[in-house]
């Protein structure tokens, strides 16, 4: 309420100022924007989430991209296959052969030699048998003495011996022609070539070495988020999470999802026990069901960035504030999960107490 000019009669100073419209105008604006904040930070709902990021992953390990590498040493050969190409399982993707052209065939003509040695050995094996028999009868009959008796045993011991290694080596060479044969690299799966090793077709290459990647195209997609070990303790399966894909335009307010736009929908599937090196713990993410599908394949494809929102519970403006200064975790709620679990527990202590709820 304005001062009368009476009352300040004896402040001529005061008396005689005259504060502009402007600055009046001023104080207003500044009193009314003080008043709509306090009313925003006591009165407005604000839904806490937890921020992480990410990126699209398959669900199931085995639909992950796969290295196919050489089973073998030796150099490529021959590409059956180019960047970007659509292969089935079994398809041939490169030949690699042995540094020595004749290595198959002499592998091939020890095997036959081998194999001769074998026949022999068990010709002189059977020739030794009936050796035995013969001299175990002349022994019985006295016509011959122990000591022949035994040698035609020891014979038979070592054609039993040479035909155990014989049978060895055999099943050595037979080893190495099984690896030679693998020279074949096939495609362990159906999917798409990509980040073929082109420089390997030149070079001497070992076993184990890098040939190509297959990459799968019919994958059941989630989302891998890493969030904040502050608030991953309070995170339950099942929570809600809304989705930014990476080249999808969204406007985002996290405290009001009902206005935001371009999101997708998911929710919490499993977290990590453990955190990583960086103390980020990793959640898995899936698409929330009875929601709008996510983007198709062709557009989101698995390795894309996204960011995450995990939806907690519904605070006051003010408070979210509050607790933001002060790095305080959510406030979550016991989950429907958790209050289950909790009378789970209470009935069973309650049976071993012998009184039944």
């Amino acid at each position: 309420m304005p001062f009368r000019s009476d009352r300040l009669a004896h402040f001529t100073t005061l008396a005689s100022l005259r504060p502009p419209r402007v600055g009046i105008v001023v104080a207003w604006l500044v009193l009314v924007g003080v008043a709509v904040t306090l009313a925003i930070l006591f009165l407005v709902p604000w839904l806490q989430t937890a921020q992480g990021r990410g990126q699209v992953v398959a669900l199931d390990p085995q639909d992950r991209a796969q290295e196919v590498t050489a089973l073998i040493p030796g150099r490529v050969e021959r590409w059956y296959v180019h960047d970007g190409q659509h292969i089935e399982r079994g398809d041939p993707i490169a030949r690699i052969v042995d540094l020595d052209p004749n290595f198959l065939s002499r592998l091939a003509a020890e095997r036959a030699q081998i194999e001769a040695e074998i026949a022999a050995v068990r010709q002189a094996q059977t020739v030794a048998t009936i050796d035995v028999g013969r001299n175990r009868q002349l022994f019985a009959e006295g016509l011959a003495s122990r000591r022949d008796y035994e040698q035609a045993q020891i014979k038979v011991a070592e054609a039993s011996a040479k035909l155990a290694d014989s049978r060895a080596k055999l099943n050595r060479i037979d080893v190495q022609l099984n690896r030679q044969s693998a020279q074949l690299v096939r495609a362990p799966r159906d999917g798409r070539v990509q980040d073929l090793n082109a420089a390997a077709g030149g070079a001497l290459v070992s076993a184990g070495t890098v040939l190509a990647t297959i990459a799968p195209e019919r994958v059941e997609r989630a989302v891998e988020l890493l969030i904040d070990g502050r608030d991953v303790p309070l995170l339950r399966p099942g929570r809600p999470v809304r989705l930014e894909f990476e080249g999808w335009p969204a406007i985002q307010f996290s405290g009001w999802p009902s206005i935001a736009h371009g999101f997708f929908d998911g929710r919490v599937r499993t977290i990590d026990a453990t955190a990583n090196a960086q103390g980020l713990f990793r959640i898995l993410v899936e698409p929330a069901p009875g929601k709008p599908a996510w983007p198709d394949r062709r557009f989101l494809r698995l390795g894309g960035k996204v960011q995450g929102w995990v939806q907690g519970e519904t605070v006051l403006a003010g408070y979210e504030l509050w607790r933001q200064l002060n790095d305080f975790p959510l406030e979550f709620g016991q989950s429907v999960t958790t209050k289950g679990e909790s009378k789970d527990d209470d009935r069973a202590i309650a049976t071993k107490a012998g009184k039944p709820k």
